[in-house]
């Protein structure tokens, strides 16, 4: 059933204007090259106030070093918090560039260090890879914490769609190891539940735009090597799975009315809170699936307060 008519005003442009395209491996690099492309066409100049560094990080046992980006304030400082920050792309796009902007806004708000994770793509590398690359980036930040200037009592995961679930997933692996102390996950529109794929009951109305059940099923299927919906699937990489969830640090979770993750999204926030984890839920409605894309909306505007209030009020 059509959606658009749910869409918020303000957002109709976006879906009307970003080009269509259909995941799949045929064509893959192409449109990997053209989500490079429109990101270095849609990023601002490098912040005046904001030093970027590229580091090579030890990697996960017999793989490659990880490839990160540091955004730290341009003054010198000591007790800063640490934020690891993980792309988005469906586990199969995106690099650590896509949260440069962000990573600033955070050094300004908060003081804060962020560490942006190039982890190894799927399908080339399914998982543990990707969520192994993203704890070996932890274990370098948590380790150089010092060095950078960051408490390590303040470090905190974020992420959005499968950068979400990815940070979700690493929070669940960081509090099985016992090993690095997270204060705080920032989870925005995560992709957390590969039985979304196969949910027999799904709603008309959500993953009509941007991220559709089409792109969903590629994305889990290069990330698990396999069929989503499987009985076996880790909760490592479907973080959803995990049979319990207590012991995990306060959460905040938002998603669009119109996301296809919008019911996963809901359930875990449930589950957390029923798992005694102080839990911040914010749905926005009219909103389809990267919606903040369109800075200027009035809906964008609502989510990003909301956001970093949730930030300041962890980091504080």
């Amino acid at each position: 059933m059509p959606s658009k008519h749910l869409v918020d005003p303000q957002l109709v442009p976006l879906i009307e204007q970003l080009p269509g395209f259909s995941l799949g491996l045929a064509g893959l690099d192409d449109v990997r090259a053209m989500m490079i492309a429109m990101g270095e066409a849609g990023r601002g100049p490098p912040a005046d106030d904001v030093v970027v560094t590229e580091r090579r990080v030890p990697g996960p046992s017999g793989a490659p070093e990880v490839r990160v980006l540091v955004s730290s304030p341009k003054d010198p400082g000591v007790g800063r918090p640490g934020i690891l920050h993980i792309h988005g792309g469906g586990y199969v796009l995106g690099s650590a560039e896509m949260t440069l902007e962000t990573d600033a806004a955070y050094a300004r708000a908060f003081g804060a260090v962020t560490v942006s994770v190039d982890y190894r793509l799927a399908p080339e590398t399914p998982h543990p890879g990707p969520v192994e690359d993203c704890h070996a980036a932890l274990k370098w930040l948590h380790a150089n914490a010092a060095a950078l200037g960051v408490d390590v009592g303040r470090i905190v995961v974020t992420g959005e769609s499968a950068g979400g679930g990815l940070a979700a997933a690493l929070v669940l692996l960081a509090r099985d190891r016992g090993e690095i102390p997270i204060a705080f996950q920032h989870l925005i529109f995560p992709m957390l539940d590969d039985r979304t794929v196969t949910a027999e009951n799904a709603s008309p109305f959500h993953g009509q735009f941007l991220w559709t059940r089409s792109d969903n099923r590629f994305g889990w299927a290069s990330l698990l090597a396999a069929e989503p919906g499987s009985p076996d699937v880790s909760h490592y990489a479907a973080p959803a799975r995990a049979p319990d969830l207590s012991g995990l640090p306060p959460t905040f979770i938002s998603c669009g009315a119109l996301d296809l993750f919008l019911e996963e999204d809901m359930e875990y926030a449930r589950r957390l809170i029923r798992a005694g984890v102080p839990t911040e839920l914010h749905i926005y409605p009219g909103a389809p699936h990267g919606f903040m894309f369109v800075a200027d909306a009035e809906v964008t505007r609502a989510y990003a307060r909301d956001s970093m209030a949730a930030l300041d009020k962890a980091l504080r």
